[in-house]
């Protein structure tokens, strides 16, 4: 077979050009993916979920909790260790603060804590079941709407917490399996059956199972599933659950109206040390509402960095003396009140430098320019000498 060498050199520049092309758009693509890896996402949403409560156990008179949870929020507790290093770390889990604004709802309809209580276990009656591993924050699961037991457990024990009621967590490892205790003004009214306790310090706490899928005829406080009622139990207290935190879910019983917020930082380029101004606008221009700071450094998680009021037109300021170095990303949160859903600022980017390394890059610089000088002027002596002399003219 006769190979046409004409026709094949002719298409090589083509399939060159073709290849090279090619190689361009990968290239492209590898940086940008490598750079989304880097740079966290700037897109924010306010995630909503409602909830079933009825007046009381059994009742027939029916609320709608409406909850919104910021991105911020979310990506705070997200980002947070899930480690388990002993079974007391459970309590780490336990978020009151996060979840009050749920409590506070529940008391303008409640007047009795046993009322208080079930109306808990309504809630996480109503989030699907699902084995989940690691453990989540109760932020976590209300945003995700799954989770198994020990997760259930938080988000319960949360809510009690703030509401201002003793609770624990049972925790029975035989059983793989794990609910809460509840200590009440009296023993509880609407237990169906015998009711079911574990003493701490002389303080009873009712057991209150958060698992199951009927959330109008579920598991009261005081009632115990037959697997548990000679299960060995572990108490474990909460005083390691988190103690506060500045961000907090919204809640109310109405459709909560969307917010927004603008931020601004200046400089956005400085050394170590120095001061950065934050500054924004609410909207509604609500006063004296608290705005939290989130601050995410190179690669680390998102922590909170402050906290400032809104002045009377809904505006915000803050300054920070940066005490870090590398690429910092900012973000502003509310976390909205009864009529309003929380919101987030976008994403802003601080770049800090250490004082190590400007006066590094400054004596760099420096010696740059002197390697260029004095590169000119040896070039310069060496044109001098080799530059020929004229010839000598002989006397006549």
């Amino acid at each position: 077979m006769d190979i046409d060498w004409q026709f094949i050199n002719s298409i090589n520049p083509v399939c060159n050009k073709v290849c090279m092309e090619k190689s361009r758009k990968i290239l492209l693509l590898s940086v940008l993916l490598f750079l989304s890896c880097l740079i966290p996402s700037c897109y924010s949403q306010i995630f909503s979920v409602s909830y079933e409560i009825l007046d009381h156990a059994g009742g027939s008179i029916h609320y709608r909790l409406n909850v919104g949870v910021q991105q911020s929020l979310y990506d705070y507790y997200h980002e947070k260790s899930h480690t388990l290093n002993s079974n007391n770390d459970f309590a780490k889990f336990v978020t009151p603060y996060a979840l009050k604004p749920i409590a506070d709802k529940f008391w303008e309809i409640y007047i009795d804590d046993e009322d208080f209580a079930n109306a808990v276990l309504m809630i996480t009656h109503q989030i699907p079941y699902e084995l989940t591993a690691p453990p989540k924050y109760p932020v976590e699961t209300i945003v995700e709407n799954k989770g198994d037991c020990d997760i259930f457990s938080y988000v319960a024990a949360s809510i009690i917490k703030a509401g201002g009621l003793g609770v624990v967590l049972l925790y029975y490892e035989s059983e793989a399996h794990m609910n809460i205790g509840v200590s009440l003004s009296h023993t509880p009214y609407d237990a169906r059956g015998q009711v079911y306790y574990v003493t701490v310090e002389g303080i009873r706490y009712y057991m209150a199972e958060t698992t199951g899928d009927d959330w109008q005829n579920g598991w009261r406080v005081g009632e115990c599933p037959d697997e548990l009622k000679h299960a060995n139990v572990q108490i474990i207290t909460l005083e390691n659950s988190e103690q506060s935190t500045f961000g907090q879910v919204s809640a109310s019983y109405k459709t909560l109206s969307s917010s927004a917020m603008s931020l601004t930082i200046s400089p956005t380029y400085l050394i170590q040390g120095g001061a950065v101004a934050f500054s924004g606008q609410l909207s509604p221009n609500l006063p004296n509402e608290t705005i939290t700071f989130y601050i995410k450094v190179n690669n680390s998680p998102w922590i909170i960095l402050g906290k400032v009021k809104t002045k009377s037109d809904g505006y915000f300021a803050y300054v920070w003396n940066a005490n870090v170095t590398g690429i910092c990303y900012i973000r502003a949160s509310w976390s909205g009140n009864e009529d309003y859903a929380g919101t987030d600022s976008q994403i802003q980017m601080l770049t800090i430098l250490s004082m190590f390394f400007v006066v590094l890059l400054g004596m760099t610089v420096i010696l740059v320019c002197v390697g260029i000088v004095t590169f000119l002027i040896s070039k310069q002596s060496r044109s001098a000498i080799q530059e020929p002399q004229p010839p000598e003219v002989p006397n006549a």
